[in-house]
């Protein structure tokens, strides 16, 4: 899920943040992508409207070795 969509949905992203019972900072460190856990919460709450994608996750850094 694309962090614009979401934000567009809930009208802002001090909305959303509203939304998902954490502040709006947290949001702005989101990459373009929404997180996983989050994406799937906003599935949720959308009803269904904004879908969680599991093929399309924000990079995770690789670990070093």
């Amino acid at each position: 899920m694309k962090k614009k969509d979401a934000i567009d949905h809930f009208c802002g992203d001090h909305k959303l943040a509203q939304a998902l019972g954490c502040k709006p900072q947290a949001i702005s460190q989101w990459s373009d992508l929404v997180p996983q856990g989050r994406a799937y919460q906003i599935e949720v709450l959308t009803g269904g409207k904004l879908k969680a994608d599991p093929s399309i996750s924000p990079q995770q850094p690789t670990p070093r070795v």
